[in-house]
């Protein structure tokens, strides 16, 4: 059934000013399209019904408490003339798939406020192909004023259930942000509402903290939250072994070289579709690590690489002036042309996913309590990998970590143990094929709650007769954590905290690439 769409700009705003422009006919999108057993299942309580045009049909339409229902008016037709019930079928969107509503005007160049009320403009979110979504309107064309005011109220009414303020200016303006910036890049911190200049006609539903960025800057503001979140909660914030859940929701809108926290979120790199996750309020809980040494804490974060994917970065760090492109590619040429391996010791906390172990965690009690046991192996590793997420990554389209999902209390351990520079390379290569790439004998993988890395020399890979290859200051060792360099000298432990931030996204069973 063809509807009315818009291709003139529409204000988010009630009473915002349209210019005037003919309205034009396009096809439903195939998003829209139900089944009558479709239909009946959304079917609950009336709330209002009317009568609208919808493209060039006039059409009964129905609100009910989770669908807005149409279906054209039929005139009188002969019996069984069953191409016109084809053409006449019911149609209907779903409640929690719009997101804003306003009044449809045209208003000439002299009028600033009002003009001629055309009718009601829902603004709404549709899925597309994969993972990605789209914002489109639905025009519900009437032009009595009171008839159009009582379904306005009502969508503002129904949309306003979520809606609360006050809160996100209060927390960030004693959270300070400003004191995470990494310094060399500029991140945007912002209340959800203002997402709304991306995209016009969309609003927000709650207020929360928006990064536009990269995994640097996504990472900052994560820790800035938690931070805050501990500091309000009256903890001590150098030593954290059971930290609180941040206070906001946080959105992420990917603007950097990689953003893996980004795709592993929605499934895609996708601009529209992380900002309209946002908006549609799609809220999952995510795990997230600490990074201590010597029993200080160091950051929040997500995934962590020591080794070759540390170097790398280091590397990177000293090119910035190339774009990010060629300083990452630049970096792993030159890490892998001196390619070494890292003599030290692991030890880790095996994932147990055992009921009362997994009681007695979301209660807050100390994992030695638990009497678990620790392993421990040692040698010479080219590269450790520890992930709370899967990292997925347009070089890694099935993740860094393709077995660990955003929120099931487990961290993935990969080693890469010593071996030659083709066969690390040929592993390398692995993650952007299909193909197994731990599937070789130098590298290992583990489900783990708890990790401690320690490098068993004090060098960190310094040489000061080799002083342009040097990848991290003198006796510290180089660390990736969610793509930002962290130098440290010592034993790391990095400790798991199941579903300990709220970050907006699609469900991870429907996005993971099988």
């Amino acid at each position: 059934m063809p509807w009315r769409r818009r291709r003139n700009r529409v204000s988010a705003l009630e009473g915002g000013r349209e210019e005037e422009a003919p309205l034009e006919v396009a096809a439903v999108p195939s998003a829209l399209l139900t089944s009558p057993q479709q239909t009946e299942a959304v079917a609950e309580r009336i709330l209002l019904r009317g009568i609208f045009e919808i493209g060039r049909d006039s059409c009964d339409v129905v609100l009910s408490e989770r669908a807005l229902r149409w279906r054209p008016i039929q005139p009188e037709r002969p019996a069984g003339d069953s191409k016109y019930d084809l053409l006449c079928k019911e149609e209907f969107i779903e409640l929690k798939d719009i997101f804003s509503v306003k009044l449809k005007r045209r208003c000439s160049v002299k009028q600033q406020r009002s003009g001629t009320l055309l009718g009601i403009t829902l603004f709404i979110c549709l899925k597309k192909e994969q993972n990605k979504l789209k914002n489109s309107t639905l025009d519900l064309i009437n032009l009595s004023e009171d008839h159009c005011d009582v379904w306005f109220r009502q969508f503002k009414k129904i949309l306003a259930v979520m809606e609360y303020e006050g809160h996100a200016l209060s927390l960030l303006k004693e959270c300070e942000l400003q004191g995470f910036d990494g310094g060399h890049r500029k991140p945007l911190f912002a209340i959800h509402w203002s997402v709304q200049r991306l995209f016009t006609g969309m609003q927000t539903l709650e207020p929360s903290v928006v990064c536009v960025g990269g995994d640097g800057s996504a990472s900052e503001v994560a820790h800035a939250l938690l931070l805050r979140a501990q500091k309000n909660a009256g903890m001590e914030t150098d030593r954290i072994l059971t930290p609180v859940r941040a206070q906001l929701p946080l959105g992420l809108i990917p603007a950097g070289s990689t953003n893996v926290l980004a795709h592993s979120l929605h499934g895609v790199p996708h601009v529209i579709t992380a900002t309209l996750h946002i908006i549609m309020g799609h809220v999952q809980l995510v795990d997230v690590c600490t990074f201590s040494t010597a029993g200080k804490l160091l950051r929040f974060g997500f995934s962590a690489m020591f080794g070759f994917g540390g170097r790398t970065l280091a590397l990177a760090e000293k090119y910035r002036w190339m774009s990010p492109n060629q300083r990452r590619d630049f970096a792993v040429v030159k890490a892998l042309a001196k390619l070494k391996a890292e003599d030290c010791e692991i030890s880790f906390l095996p994932f147990n996913s055992s009921d009362d172990v997994q009681e007695r965690r979301a209660q807050g009690s100390p994992k030695s309590d638990c009497n678990d046991q620790w392993q421990m192996i040692q040698g010479q590793f080219l590269n450790v990998s520890i992930m709370a997420i899967p990292c997925l990554c347009s070089v890694a389209p099935r993740g860094l970590a393709p077995n660990t999902r955003l929120n099931n209390g487990s961290m993935a351990l990969i080693i890469a143990r010593n071996t030659s520079r083709p066969e690390f390379i040929k592993h390398l290569k692995r993650y952007a094929s299909v193909k197994n790439q731990f599937n070789f004998p130098f590298v290992e993988t583990y489900t783990v709650e708890e990790v401690k890395v320690h490098p068993r020399n004090n060098t960190g890979g310094y040489n000061p007769e080799e002083e342009e290859e040097e990848t991290a200051s003198e006796n510290c060792f180089p660390w990736n954590v969610d793509g930002d360099l962290m130098e440290v000298a010592s034993e790391v432990h990095i400790r798991l905290h199941p579903r300990l931030i709220s970050l907006y996204g699609g469900s991870m069973e429907e996005m993971i690439p099988k």
